[in-house]
C-alpha cells in the first residue's frame, strides 16, 4: 500500500436500511477504498445472552463489498450492553472520586475486570468466527479509542484486587516492596499484599513509587486487554490487517507495548478539536483557528508510523467542526485536503474521514461528516473530490528513515506528572515544542521508545526522560548518536529513587553533569539564559544547578546563581539545565544539527516540509502566498512557488530513496 488509500466511518445500523445500497454507491464514486464498521454494535448484534441478530450486518457488509469497497471490521467492546452491566455491575469502572461510572454512553468499563475481559474474548470470538474468513471484510479494528473519556485508570475493587496481584509478581516478597516504596518514610510499611489500596482519597499525595507502579499496571492491563483480542483474530480472521485507533494526545497507557502487537497503528486525528488544549500562545491560537497547529499531524503521523514500524493509518479524520470541544471552529476551505496529504507525507497508508453522514439524534448532532444529515455534500465531500484528483498525480513511494530522532517513554511522563515539582511543568508538552523546533528547522523526525533499536540516526533526543536505566543508558551510548538531553533526564532510576550518583543518574557519563539542586520559579521570577555569543533568551521555570568539567555553551544570567551553566555540551551530549522554548529552544536545536552533521532548512513560521521517497512536501498554514527556500531545479505535481496560502505543493527531486522503514 504505496498509494494513499481513502475511507470513512460509517454507521448503517443508524440509518434506514433502504439507504444503504446508495451509500455505498456514492462511496465508490467519491473514490473510497475503506469502510470502517460495527465498533458500537454489540447491543445491536446480541440484544441478550446468546441471542445473535446477524442478518443486518452480514447484508451490509454483502452490499459494500458487492460495490467494491473493502470492510474494516471492529470489535465492539467499547460499548458493552445493558444486560451485560445488569449482569455484572462490577464491570462498570471507578473514577478517582470513587464514583461508579455508570452505563449510557461508551467506555463504561473497567481494564481490570476478568470478567469482562472474558466477555470481551467472547463476542470478540463470534465476530471474528463470523466475519474473519468474509472476502469482503480485509482488516479489523480493535475496540475504540482506549483512554477516551480517562478511562484507563480505574479505581474498583477489580484494579485493587489486580494491583495486589500484579506487584506481588513484580516483587515476590512483601519486604522487597517496603524497600523498594521506600515505606519508611512516614512509617507507611506494610506487612502482606492484601493491606495495599489504590493510590487515591489520601490526605496527602501518594508514595510515588506505588502511584508509578499503579501507571504500569493499568497500562498491563490495556495491554493485555488489546492482545486477548488480537489473539482471536489472528486464530479466526487469518491474514487480515489488525490495528486500533489510539488518541491522539493521549499519554495514559504505553501505546509503544499495545503498538506491539498489532499489523498497523491507527489513531485519530483532530487538529482544531485540539488546538485549544495545546501550548500555543493566544496569538498562535487566533492565527491557526482555521488550521490547526502546523505541527499537530506531522507530531501523531510521526509518533503512530514509528511504533507501527513504518505502518500507519489515520481511522478518524477531522472533515469539519468537531462537537466535543469546549469550542468548535470551522476549518477553512482547502484545509481537510492539506490535514489529509500531510498525513500521507508523514507516512499514513490510508486515511478514513469521520464520519460518512452527519448524525440526527443523540450525543454526536454537531460533529460533522462528509454528508449532512440529509445526504448533501459538506465541505469535506467537495475537499475529497481534490484529494481524489491530486492521488493520481502522485506516484507511489514511501517514507525514508529519518536522521534525528526523539526518544518518548511514556513512564517518564507519568513520573513528572506523579512528582511534578513546579506546578506549570510543561511534561508532555515538551515533546511537542522540541518536535515543532525541529521541523521549523526543516528536519524530518522519527520516534522512538526505550525498547526499540537507536541505531543508525545521527541525532538522538530526550526531551524528558526522567526514567533512564542503565541498559537503556548503554544503549543510547552504543548508538553513536549525537544526543541532546532535556533537563530532568535521568534524574529518577525506573524505582522512582534519586540515583546514588545523582541526576542525570545513567546518563552522567555521556554528559559529564552533575545536577545538584532543582528550583521551579514562578513567571514574575524573569530570569534569562545567556549564550556564548551574547544573545539572552528567557526560559520556562524549571532550573538546575550542575557542576561539569565540559564546555559550558550557555549560562544563567540570575542574582541567584549568576554564571551557573545553562546549557553543556560533552563529545557526544548537549545536556540542557532549564527548559528552552521558542528563541531559545530553536537556537539549541539549531546548533544541535549542526554539529551533528546534519543540514538545517529553515522556513517560515507558517510553512513545513517534509520528504517522502523522492517527492517533497510543503504545506502552507498561513493566511497569504509564502515563498519555499529552496532552489530551482524541481518539477511540480500539485502546486507550485509561492505556496498558495492554506494549501501546498508537491515536487519530484532525483533523489535515490533510503532504506525504508
Amino acid at each position: 500500500m504505496s498509494k494513499l488509500e481513502l475511507g470513512v466511518c460509517y454507521y448503517p445500523e443508524q440509518w434506514d436500511p433502504s439507504q444503504w445500497r446508495d451509500d455505498a454507491r456514492r462511496m465508490v464514486e467519491m473514490g473510497l477504498d475503506w469502510v470502517r464498521i460495527a465498533e458500537f454494535t454489540w447491543g445491536l448484534i446480541e440484544p441478550a445472552r446468546g441471542q445473535f441478530r446477524w442478518d443486518w450486518l452480514d447484508e451490509v457488509i454483502e452490499i459494500l463489498g458487492d460495490a467494491g469497497l473493502k470492510v474494516m471490521m471492529s470489535t465492539p467492546t467499547a460499548a458493552p450492553p445493558k444486560w451485560l452491566i445488569d449482569e455484572h455491575p462490577e464491570i462498570l469502572p471507578v473514577g478517582p472520586d470513587g464514583r461508579v461510572r455508570g452505563y449510557g454512553a461508551r467506555r463504561h468499563y473497567c481494564f481490570s475486570s476478568e470478567i469482562y475481559l472474558s466477555e470481551a474474548q467472547r463476542i470478540a470470538t463470534e465476530y471474528a468466527r463470523r466475519y474473519g474468513t468474509n472476502p469482503h471484510v480485509h482488516a479489523w479494528q480493535i475496540d475504540n479509542e482506549y483512554n477516551d473519556h480517562d478511562t484507563v485508570l480505574s479505581y474498583s475493587e477489580a484494579a485493587r484486587i489486580g494491583f495486589r496481584r500484579w506487584l506481588e509478581q513484580q516483587y515476590g516478597t512483601i519486604d522487597a516492596l517496603n524497600q523498594t516504596w521506600g515505606t519508611v518514610f512516614w512509617g507507611s510499611l506494610y506487612s502482606a499484599f492484601g493491606q495495599i489500596e489504590l493510590p487515591i482519597g489520601l490526605v496527602a499525595a501518594p508514595n510515588s513509587t506505588q502511584a508509578l507502579d499503579f501507571m504500569r499496571y493499568s497500562s498491563d492491563r490495556v495491554r493485555l486487554f488489546n492482545k486477548a483480542q488480537v489473539d482471536v483474530l489472528r486464530k479466526h480472521a487469518p491474514g487480515r490487517e489488525i490495528t486500533h485507533n489510539f488518541m491522539a494526545g493521549s499519554f495514559e497507557f504505553d501505546h509503544h507495548a499495545v503498538a506491539a502487537d498489532l499489523d498497523v497503528v491507527g489513531f485519530d486525528s483532530y487538529p482544531l478539536g485540539n488546538l485549544m488544549g495545546s501550548t500555543l500562545s493566544d496569538d498562535e491560537k487566533r492565527r491557526y483557528l482555521r488550521t490547526g497547529a502546523p505541527d499537530y499531524q506531522g507530531f501523531h503521523c510521526d509518533l503512530y508510523r514509528s511504533q507501527g514500524r513504518g505502518r500507519m493509518w489515520i481511522l478518524e479524520q477531522q472533515p469539519g467542526p468537531v462537537d466535543w470541544a469546549a469550542k468548535n471552529p470551522a476549518p477553512a476551505e482547502g484545509i481537510v485536503r492539506l490535514w489529509t496529504w500531510a498525513a500521507y507525507a508523514h507516512g499514513a497508508q490510508a486515511v478514513m474521514f469521520f464520519r460518512w453522514r452527519q448524525a440526527k439524534f443523540a450525543q454526536e448532532q454537531y460533529h460533522t461528516a462528509l454528508l449532512r444529515s440529509d445526504n448533501s455534500p459538506d465541505q469535506a465531500a467537495t475537499e475529497l473530490t481534490q484529494i481524489v484528483k491530486d492521488r493520481n498525480a502522485l506516484p507511489p513511494v514511501e517514507r525514508c528513515k529519518a536522521k534525528v530522532a526523539i526518544l518518548l517513554d511514556y513512564s517518564s511522563i507519568w513520573a513528572a506528572d506523579i512528582l511534578p515539582h513546579d506546578e506549570d511543568f510543561p511534561n508532555a508538552h515538551i515533546f511537542r515544542e522540541w518536535y515543532a523546533g525541529l521541523r521549523q528547522l526543516g528536519a524530518d523526525v522519527d520516534f522512538l521508545g526505550p525498547e526499540d533499536d537507536l541505531n543508525g540516526y545521527a541525532l538522538i533526543l530526550l526531551p524528558q526522560s526522567m526514567i533512564v536505566s542503565a541498559n537503556l543508558a548503554a544503549r543510547i551510548s552504543d548508538s553513536g548518536a549525537k544526543l541532546v538531553i532535556g533537563a530532568r533526564s535521568g534524574s529518577k532510576t525506573p524505582w522512582m529513587h534519586t540515583p546514588e550518583n545523582l541526576a542525570p543518574g545513567a546518563l552522567a557519563a555521556l554528559t559529564g553533569v552533575r545536577v545538584t539542586r532543582v528550583e521551579s520559579l514562578p513567571h514574575l521570577a524573569q530570569e534569562t539564559v545567556q549564550l556564548a555569543d551574547g544573545q539572552r533568551f528567557a526560559f520556562c521555570g524549571w532550573r538546575e544547578i550542575v557542576e561539569t568539567k565540559e564546555h559550558v555553551l550557555a549560562r544563567f544570567d540570575s542574582a541567584y546563581c549568576d554564571g551557573s551553566p545553562a546549557v553543556v555540551r560533552s563529545d557526544r551530549a548537549i545536556y540542557l539545565a532549564m527548559i528552552p522554548r521558542d528563541r531559545l529552544l530553536l537556537s539549541i536545536l539549531r546548533q544541535a544539527m549542526e554539529w551533528a552533521g546534519i543540514s538545517t532548512l529553515e522556513c517560515d513560521s507558517d510553512i513545513r516540509m517534509t520528504r517522502r521517497g523522492n517527492l517533497q512536501f510543503a504545506f502552507n498554514f498561513g493566511d497569504v502566498p509564502k515563498h519555499l527556500p529552496v532552489g530551482e531545479h524541481r518539477t511540480f505535481l500539485l502546486g507550485a512557488d509561492p505556496v498558495g496560502a492554506r494549501d501546498l505543493a508537491v515536487w519530484q527531486e532525483d533523489v535515490t530513496p533510503k532504506r525504508t522503514i
